[in-house]
């Protein structure tokens, strides 16, 4: 039994912040301001919340009716004939689904309307209306009746949008290419420009939806206020590969399954001959063999379909990430190191990371999650706060109502404790540097079949491992094959924490790599593990297997082969924190515990 308590009694008042984040300590006033309407995540224990519907919901309703859905085209312009498809007539065009709040005095088909009137929009922008869920016109389960309900009584107008080639939009299925993104910039700019709008658009979604807020923010559009992606894809290349190693979906999640959405029978299906649309059925299996970005020869597509550089270039607004640290579909490398890339350029950000799957915060299939991938953090993982908490964030930067959300991080790590981190990696996390030696490796090489096994421990104090380990390590491959490794974390258990992947083409890491290795000649492997927020008892010790490969990832043929490891430079550095349980905070989940509350 886990002795470390998963919550705490106390709930944080201003006084136990100093000194706990580092630098960035949240002031006194801010936290008092506003605690009625705008409680902070720690000042939220004791609220009442709805645990028995499909979805959180505010705790305060709003006061104005929903309007019947509008259907709206929006043309894009910016689509001519060199793109193909629509364009050579001119009429490419994106529909979507529009629900306005009902308020008094408020004509919303007038030209002109007062003050008053105007209101923010939050949208959700994907491919799946009409095309594996219901249509744009009626609210999804998938996330639009959660805005529609919660947040249009609140005097919010809701847009579900479909992108090209998906749902009633024209056009090409160019998934998450230019088209696609000038697409979604012109059904920003239409919501943020009618004479309705206050002139701030928000963008939320999950999965695909959560890649389009993304494409969105690479514009610089003068009317996206805000962004919350989650589990969303800075780039599409960033997805499907790690340090050139490739999930085994890897070729075929480009055309191969989006592309239908395009074709399904109508008179619209001749516009779906576009540049993009035709290079993505090559481009899956190009990327494979070489593990990298296939950029040369001129080719631009996966150049294209990378938004975190554009992002940073050129958004104006906000960003609030959410993120499934046991997410094995959109792992979470896409948020960090990227929340603090996003902060560095001085853009406001938050994040919320809990120890759930590909999922929203508040659905109660959090219960499905299996051992070493959720479990042990469940029921502690349902956030239904999560409502109230897209509302103060909306009012603040939708309509500047409330107060500024305290920026940070807020992590769950995977015993299910909650904390709140002014960035992540924390700023004063402590690096422990392990030589191999301590580590004790089972063997120094690796044939395509057998594995290596590695201990270290026990620790002796409690410890968090928050962040991403690195393990360097020299390997010398045998033939020009080149060589491909999976390194896997457990505790004594056998219970996952966490892994790391690398075809040693790419042994610096990232996306750039050399085409062929030369046998017997050693590289030195700069492996990273996918962040993960890891508790361990006093007297608890990690255990890390190496292979060639694991999990879902597929070796390219040019990555396949036996090599040797030469232990006498290789070093695992772990990310520590020192963090108490005074350092925790309680979600409310009163449903699940009774008094739900253990003592340190």
């Amino acid at each position: 039994m886990d002795k470390r308590p998963l919550l705490i009694t106390l709930l944080f008042v201003s006084s136990m912040f100093a000194g706990c984040f580092g630098n960035d300590v949240v002031e006194n006033e801010e936290i008092e301001s506003d605690y009625d309407v705008y409680p902070e995540p720690w000042q939220r224990a004791d609220i009442d919340y709805s645990v028995n519907a499909d979805f959180s919901r505010v705790t305060v309703n709003g006061t104005f009716g929903i309007d019947d859905v509008r259907s709206v085209f929006v043309p894009v312009p910016s689509i001519t004939l060199a793109d193909g498809g629509a364009g050579a007539t001119g009429s490419a065009e994106v529909h979507l689904g529009l629900w306005l709040p009902i308020i008094e005095g408020c004509d919303w088909e007038s030209a002109e309307l007062p003050e008053e009137c105007h209101v923010p929009i939050i949208s959700e922008i994907g491919p799946y209306y009409s095309d594996g869920d219901v249509d744009a016109l009626t609210p999804a389960d998938r996330l639009g009746r959660f805005l529609i309900e919660n947040y249009v009584p609140h005097g919010y107008g809701v847009a579900q949008v479909s992108v090209f080639g998906t749902g009633e939009s024209n056009h090409c299925m160019d998934l998450m290419g230019t088209d696609e993104q000038r697409g979604i910039d012109a059904a920003v700019t239409w919501l943020g420009s009618q004479p309705w709008s206050n002139g701030k658009v928000g963008i939320i979604g999950k999965s695909y939806d959560g890649s389009t807020p993304w494409q969105a923010a690479t514009f610089g559009n003068e009317f996206l206020a805000t962004i919350v992606p989650m589990s969303g894809l800075i780039g599409v290349h960033d997805l499907m590969w790690r340090n050139g190693s490739m999930e085994a979906r890897g070729m075929i999640m480009h055309n191969g399954v989006y592309g239908s959405f395009g074709v399904d029978g109508d008179t619209e299906d001749s516009q779906n001959m576009c540049e993009g649309y035709i290079e993505g059925y090559a481009m899956g299996p190009l990327a494979y063999l070489s593990g990298g970005m296939v950029d040369y020869a001129g080719n631009t597509y996966w150049t294209e379909r990378s938004f975190l550089d554009r992002v940073v270039d050129n958004y104006n607004g906000s960003v609030y990430i959410i993120q499934g640290m046991q997410d094995w579909n959109v792992d979470p490398h896409m948020t960090f190191p990227t929340h603090q890339i996003v902060e560095d350029a001085g853009i406001e950000i938050k994040t919320l990371a809990g120890q759930w799957n590909h999922n929203y915060p508040d659905r109660a299939d959090h219960a499905d999650l299996s051992s070493g991938e959720g479990a042990e953090a469940y029921p502690y993982t349902l956030r239904w706060d999560w409502a109230d908490e897209m509302l103060y964030w909306f009012d603040w930067y939708l309509k500047g109502e409330g107060r500024a959300p305290s920026l940070g991080v807020e992590m769950q790590d995977n015993r299910g404790g909650w904390r709140f981190e002014a960035t992540y990696p924390a700023s004063d996390t402590e690096y422990l540097e392990i030589a191999a030696e301590d580590l004790s490796p089972s063997g120094a090489s690796i044939t395509g079949t057998n594995s290596i096994m590695m201990t270290y421990g026990p620790f002796e104090s409690d410890t968090y491992i928050a962040g991403m380990p690195t393990f360097h390590m020299a390997v010398a491959p045998h033939t020009t094959n080149g060589a491909h490794g999976y390194l896997e974390m457990t505790d004594d258990s056998g219970m996952h924490l966490g892994h790391a992947v690398m075809d040693y083409r790419f042994h610096a890491g990232g996306r750039d790599g050399q085409e062929l290795l030369i046998p017997f000649s050693q590289v030195t492997g700069l492996m990273e593990f996918m962040p993960m927020d890891i508790f361990l008892e006093a007297g608890e010790s990690i255990h890390i297997t190496m292979t060639q490969t694991g999990s879902d990832y597929v070796p390219s043929p040019a990555s396949i082969g036996p090599y040797s490891i030469d232990w006498s430079t290789a070093t695992l550095t772990l990310p520590i924190v020192n963090r108490t349980c005074d350092q925790l905070f309680q979600a409310p989940i009163h449903e699940y515990g009774g008094e739900g509350q253990r003592t340190c």
